[in-house]
């Protein structure tokens, strides 16, 4: 049986509302962990499900770093004006502003990323193993992964985030999706630097 401390411990641990947290151990018989991993696998799903809903608010945020040499605007969309206004939506606003001043993405998703540039790319790695004695099928996997590499480099969903290394971007943005009960989109970002 579940009870209301366990509810709490596991609402405080992981802000996701009291009535999924109740489902939550209430499928895995009140063990808390097996609960935090069945909300974060429920939440993929939760977030997929909201991928398709209209993003028709949201904030423009901002961040200059301390040496007043780096500065980002953000434009991230949700739903409603009262999550663009919830303080845990302005939370995940500033973390993504502090990943793209440490991480210097160029692109927001791998999807944005022109195939012009891709080719460009698989000519300069083409153009460094020209010399190499490898054989090619082995040449064309090292430039395969390569181009990912650079993909997940220059991609800011696709960027391991700063603060935990077992998390993307993506996954840090799905995490809020099932926090705050709505669809969450960055449409764009700039990132200037003296």
């Amino acid at each position: 049986m579940v009870n209301i401390d366990q509810i709490k411990k596991l609402r405080e641990e992981t802000r996701i509302s009291v009535i999924e947290c109740q489902k939550a151990l209430k499928e895995t018989k009140g063990d808390i962990e097996k609960a935090k991993e069945f909300l974060r696998k429920k939440g993929k799903e939760l977030a997929g499900k909201k991928s398709s809903r209209e993003v028709k608010s949201g904030l423009i945020s901002t961040y200059v770093h301390q040496n007043k040499k780096v500065g980002v605007i953000l434009d991230i969309r949700c739903e409603s004006d009262f999550v663009a206004k919830s303080n845990d939506f302005q939370k995940l606003c500033h973390e993504i502003c502090l990943q793209i001043t440490a991480m210097k993405p160029i692109f927001v998703r791998k999807e944005d990323i022109p195939e012009s540039i891709l080719a460009k790319e698989k000519e300069i790695y083409r153009a460094q193993f020209k010399n190499s004695d490898k054989p090619k099928d082995i040449m064309e996997k090292m430039i395969k992964g390569k181009l990912e590499k650079y993909q997940k480099e220059n991609s800011l969903t696709s960027q391991t985030w700063i603060k935990d290394s077992n998390k993307t971007i993506e996954d840090l943005i799905e995490e809020y999706i099932v926090k705050l009960g709505e669809n969450i989109v960055i449409k764009k970002f700039v990132r200037y630097e003296l």
